[in-house]
């Protein structure tokens, strides 16, 4: 993992947009990322989360090349975890090509551990009711706390529908 800063800003986003849209375009209205990718992915949009101590962003790597991304922030709790004991994985993309090779485990593992450094009790984070996500972040020890939906814009209502999980650390 190579934190993310204004040097590599144009891979976070590029490789970031790249993995969204292989992943995602079956949710939105005319396979139309743009509300999610304007909100998140773009320059402007990470800098401003740059400039916030609680959000952390890194690139993902494999074998010399930059398959991923990644944030977090840092002290997210939700319902009734406070976020000083808290961490939220908010981003975890990883290109199509590199999907399957055991990296999803390692990055959860990055999280965890990073989690716990920073005095962390828990981690959470939020998916997609449909699709295979859910059963990986189960059988890594994740378990469904509760639902939750998509909430921006241009999101088809069919795919709104998303699990809120966590794991005690």
């Amino acid at each position: 993992m190579i934190p993310v800063d204004p040097s590599n800003l144009d891979i976070y986003t590029s490789v970031g947009t790249r993995s969204y849209r292989e992943h995602y375009l079956h949710l939105w209205e005319n396979e139309d990322p743009t509300p999610y990718i304007t909100h998140g992915l773009t320059k402007e949009a990470v800098q401003r989360e740059l400039e916030d101590k609680n959000n952390q962003h890194f690139l993902i790597q494999y074998d010399g090349a930059t398959v991923g991304i990644l944030k977090l922030v840092t002290d997210c709790g939700i319902d009734e975890i406070p976020k000083e004991t808290a961490l939220k994985a908010e981003k975890i993309y990883l290109l199509q090509e590199y999907s399957g090779k055991g990296l999803g485990k390692k990055v959860l593992q990055f999280i965890e551990d990073y989690a716990r450094s920073i005095g962390k009790k828990k981690v959470w984070l939020d998916t997609m009711q449909k699709g295979n996500p859910v059963f990986f972040y189960q059988k890594n020890g994740y378990v469904i706390k509760r639902e939750s939906e998509v909430t921006l814009l241009g999101a088809k209502t069919s795919e709104k529908p998303m699990w809120i999980l966590t794991k005690n650390l």
